[in-house]
């Protein structure tokens, strides 16, 4: 079955950098879009990023653009988002799913990030 174990997440100060990874198995990594999302609390599921199976394309919400990037290693079956000029409202736990964009059917336990001076 699809597993997805992410890791990488902790605290961070404001204008710092975190990089995720999700640990993918269960199924053909190469042939899946992936994507991060991530849910604050009180808030709902926000996707965050998604690359192609290839990793020729990739999407961002406006709020993280030019300051996250998606990438994706094939061969290792590992999916990385790293993090960078971070902000209080990046908190959240982020999730690794198994899709290109919403909705996300296959979907890790997540990974806790916080911002905090």
């Amino acid at each position: 079955q699809v597993q997805l174990v992410e890791s990488g997440g902790g605290l961070a100060q404001p204008g710092g950098s975190l990089r995720l990874s999700c640990a993918a198995s269960g199924f053909i990594f190469r042939n899946s879009a992936m994507s991060w999302a991530r849910q604050a609390p009180g808030k709902g599921l926000e996707w965050v990023a998604g690359i192609y199976s290839d990793g020729t394309a990739t999407y961002y919400t406006d709020a993280v653009k030019g300051r996250f990037t998606i990438s994706r290693d094939n061969a290792r079956n590992t999916l990385y988002l790293q993090m960078t000029s971070l902000q209080p409202e990046d908190a959240a736990l982020y999730h690794c799913a198994k899709s290109w964009g919403p909705p996300f059917r296959n979907w890790g336990q997540g990974t806790q990030v916080t911002v905090s001076s």
